[in-house]
């Protein structure tokens, strides 16, 4: 990735990032906040990968084969832009280097992009569950769910490579500052010279065809679903399955309504402390509900844990003995 040139000719090595622009009190109340928010969504999300995979009941269920993957990757995607924010909150206007910037801004949309994918993937699992339960364990066996994981990966990495690539050829003009606590692509390109070219419309078209393609397909899934449910000769239990749509329906609801608000609205309408606000909320406050929207209120979930922690007590006691 080559350095952009600023319009007198100087090479642009760094960004500095304003952050929250708040006072010094309210600086130390939100680090705090965001340690203990950031520290609660690890555990949160460790527990539930460490569940599925030391539990041989639930290693071999798709919904947690996949549920365990998102685990990871809310993980991942948290881990992106918090520990940047809580090192800005100390230092303010923090230096990042041209190189830091554009790297978190691939890693942080690719991650969300991947998480588009693996919400879809969700829906196609619940959707043949219900649908077509007597083919679903031919369908969705652990190999195929696997598969949907790497899938889920590759093409969340690759969907924002052109216009990552094509934002980091344009000149800047300057000044270097960046009115955000993260490498976001709105207020990189306000720092771009004219003309920007086809690089604006380009990164429109893929952010409004991502979320469109994996918007309608989801809502497709759960409303066949839905439908499915409420036939007369629907065999199972209603209420379970309706719970658990719930649960999905409102993760849905979190992450794309957040990043509907951010990306899809009418450019440049939202003050800039409206934007960080809703980015704080799908960057570190949806990765800490979802567990507990998902797993941690689920009965198989609870089971595991009950019987890791009797497994865990039968060692302890026979450490004991011995």
């Amino acid at each position: 990735m080559e350095l952009c040139q600023l319009a007198n000719g100087t090479t642009v090595k760094e960004f500095i990032l304003l952050g929250f622009g708040v006072g010094q009190q309210v600086r130390f109340l939100l680090l705090i906040f965001f340690i203990i928010l950031y520290m609660l969504t690890l555990a949160e999300n460790i527990t539930i990968v460490t569940v599925v995979l030391l539990d041989s009941h639930l290693t071999r269920l798709p919904m947690y084969i996949l549920l365990s993957n998102f685990s990871w990757l809310e993980m991942c995607y948290v881990t992106t832009t918090v520990p940047r924010m809580l090192f800005d909150l100390i230092y303010p206007q923090g230096i990042i280097s041209f190189h830091s910037c554009f790297f978190q801004f691939y890693i942080f949309f690719s991650l969300g992009s991947t998480e588009c994918f693996f919400l879809s993937t969700m829906s196609l699992d619940r959707y043949l569950a219900i649908c077509h339960p007597l083919r679903y364990p031919q369908i969705m066996s652990p190999s195929s769910c696997y598969i949907l994981v790497v899938v889920c990966w590759v093409l969340g990495f690759l969907w924002f490579l052109i216009p990552v690539i094509l934002i980091s050829k344009l000149s800047f003009c300057g000044p270097k500052i960046i009115n955000h606590f993260l490498c976001d692509p709105e207020p990189i390109l306000s720092l771009a010279c004219p003309p920007l070219g086809i690089t604006p419309s380009v990164c429109q078209m893929f952010m409004n065809g991502l979320v469109f393609v994996n918007v309608v397909f989801v809502l497709l899934s759960y409303g066949v679903v839905i439908l499915t449910l409420m036939k007369p000769s629907f065999q199972g239990s209603r209420k379970k399955s309706f719970s658990t749509l719930s649960f999905h329906l409102l993760v849905v609801t979190l992450f794309y309504g957040s990043v509907a608000g951010m990306y899809l609205a009418p450019g440049g309408g939202s003050p800039s402390e409206v934007t960080k606000v809703v980015t704080v909320f799908y960057t570190a406050v949806t990765p800490f509900l979802n567990p507990m929207i998902y797993c941690l209120r689920n009965d198989q979930v609870k089971e595991a844990l009950g019987r890791l922690w009797k497994r865990r007590e039968k060692l302890l006691r026979s450490k004991v003995t011995t």
